[in-house]
């Protein structure tokens, strides 16, 4: 199988070839609006000032209840660490096929894994998308080469991990919750790290395919990095948001996993990647979740007897193997263990 960096360098490509033509759904051409996704300003969150700090809580509060995304400011990551990832990144992806293909890994939970599309087993039609995926903690497991590429992913993984810790600190102060209520739970200084890095060739006809079509994501929370083209979409009553984030930002979405956790309260939220006829996308995402061996299901907190149990307890790594090994459709995964 051809990776689309290799298809789009060969020169052969002046047209989407017919194996990449997403049938469209009417969801698809909902009308698009630009609208001001949520931002949080991490410093005012981390804040010893009581009315800051209150203040951000409450902010984030409505960003995970009403929106499921939001922009992350202020975060302390440094301008040079993001660069420094994006250019690892980008030449991960221009090593030769026969060097990235020693990473092709066979399983969905394979500790690294490079491939194309989302799962060429079971796509009805390819994605115009080449990835990488690692499981980063509590082991890191991350490809010897390029040079130094392994170093600066264990740095940017523990800074993206101090960040999400914080996060979820707030939100469970925005759900009334004991601060470190979900990290006791979950048990997430030992959970599932994870690492998939993105790359989006440029293509002729980017109205003809996807780079991913409608889908949420696993685990609590997604912290997002991405270069200068855009091209994530978010579902937001109705319509489809672009997200276009504001320099040195993150973006930030709750996972299926934190739906779950609250029992439909906060909500993981319907998203996708188009693609552009200008460059090559670069995104990166760390998706943070439980230990893949623990049973995830509605806390207590959120169950009485006007909000009944809405989803069953499955286990994390179950989840994700299902996911991962069936078509990505919309919330096919979320709705398969809805009760």
């Amino acid at each position: 199988m051809l990776s689309v960096k290799e298809l789009v360098e060969s020169n052969s490509v002046r047209s989407v070839p017919s194996n990449y033509i997403s049938l469209k759904s009417p969801e698809d051409s909902m009308l698009y609006e630009t609208e001001n996704i949520p931002t949080i300003d991490f410093s005012q969150l981390t804040s010893s000032n009581p009315f800051d700090r209150s203040k951000a809580i409450q902010q984030l509060g409505y960003a995970c209840r009403d929106w499921g995304f939001f922009m992350l400011i202020n975060h302390g990551v440094s301008e040079t660490l993001r660069e420094k990832m994006l250019r690892a990144t980008q030449s991960f992806f221009d090593l030769s096929e026969e060097e990235k293909k020693e990473y092709a890994g066979e399983k969905v939970l394979d500790p690294i894994r490079y491939g194309t599309s989302f799962n060429v087993m079971v796509d009805k039609a390819l994605f115009w998308r080449d990835f990488l995926k690692c499981h980063v903690h509590p082991h890191l497991n991350v490809p010897s080469k390029p040079t130094g590429f392994s170093e600066i992913v264990d740095e940017y993984i523990r800074k993206s991990r101090e960040v999400v810790g914080e996060l979820l600190t707030g939100i469970c102060g925005s759900l009334g919750l004991e601060e470190n209520y979900i990290h006791e739970k979950l048990n997430v200084e030992l959970g599932a790290q994870m690492l998939i890095a993105n790359f989006y060739p440029p293509c002729p006809k980017p109205e003809l395919t996807m780079g991913l079509p409608a889908h949420t994501d696993h685990g609590l929370l997604t912290l997002l990095l991405q270069n200068q083209f855009c091209g994530l979409q978010i579902q937001h009553k109705g319509k489809w948001i672009p997200a276009n984030p504001l320099p040195n930002s993150f973006l930030v979405n709750t996972g299926d996993h934190l739906e779950i956790l609250t029992n439909g309260k906060y909500k993981s939220v319907l998203h996708r990647a188009v693609v552009n006829t200008k460059g090559t996308r670069i995104s990166i995402a760390t998706a943070h979740g439980a230990p893949l061996d623990t049973i995830v299901g509605p806390a207590p907190e959120f169950i009485d007897c006007d909000n009944p149990e809405a989803y069953r307890a499955i286990k994390y790594g179950d989840y994700i193997q299902f996911q991962q090994s069936h078509e990505l459709h919309r919330r096919s995964c979320l709705d398969r263990i809805r009760i």
